[in-house]
């Protein structure tokens, strides 16, 4: 019973924060994001400025939260779930690119918004620091638990790379925005993702090796 409140009461709050960002998003894209406020994004999703204030510490983290969705989440569970015979290198990688590039990345609209404001693309970088904790319990997984510490050296790598990818991408992107407000990406981000993830295989194929050859 215990385990099952615990379980509605996350889920209850994954709905608020939900909820809250797909609010901070809409008001962004109606009036702008210096017209919103704090308690017009709280009162828009049905709660109190307080409440808000226990999800995101500014607008731009709200925002950018509705169009970054639950990457970590489904990172570590991509890299988790690989099968054996798939390299550490090469599961990390397809992870990281499938979970950028899917249909969660965010709309025609909603890119128009985060790469002609400077705030919310160094708010939108910002969230590639969450992938770092759940990504090392996927690695140690793969690698073994004692290996709890190179797993997150490793996952702290790939969470540097994945944010010079993106500072890379929103860059090229915010440089291509045209007076016809059409954004033109000079960059594919799939390709600058795994660029900036290349580096880290010697040393994940390294620690995948050391694992194999632990005596059981």
């Amino acid at each position: 019973m215990t385990t099952r409140r615990a379980g509605l009461r996350e889920q209850k709050k994954q709905a608020t924060r939900e909820a809250l960002s797909a609010a901070a998003l809409r008001l962004a894209l109606e009036r702008g994001p210096d017209d919103v406020r704090v308690d017009d994004i709280a009162e828009a999703a049905g709660v109190s400025p307080r409440t808000y204030n226990n999800y995101f510490s500014s607008r731009e983290q709200a925002i950018v939260a509705a169009v970054a969705g639950e990457r970590e989440a489904r990172i570590a569970a991509a890299v988790a779930g690989r099968p054996v015979g798939v390299g550490l290198a090469a599961a990390l990688v397809e992870a990281v690119v499938e979970a950028y590039t899917t249909a969660s990345e965010p709309g025609r609209d909603a890119l128009l918004l985060i790469t002609t404001r400077p705030s919310l693309r160094e708010a939108f970088v910002g969230t590639t620091g969450a992938i770092e904790n759940p990504l090392a319990g996927a690695i140690a997984g793969r690698l073994g638990d004692d290996d709890e510490r190179t797993a997150r050296v490793l996952a702290a790598s790939v969470a540097a790379a994945v944010r010079i990818a993106l500072e890379g991408w929103l860059q090229t992107t915010a440089a291509s925005f045209t007076a016809g407000g059409l954004v033109v990406p000079s960059g594919s981000l799939p390709d600058l993702l795994r660029a900036t993830l290349a580096p880290l295989t010697p040393a994940l194929d390294a620690a995948e090796e050391r694992a194999r050859r632990r005596p059981r």
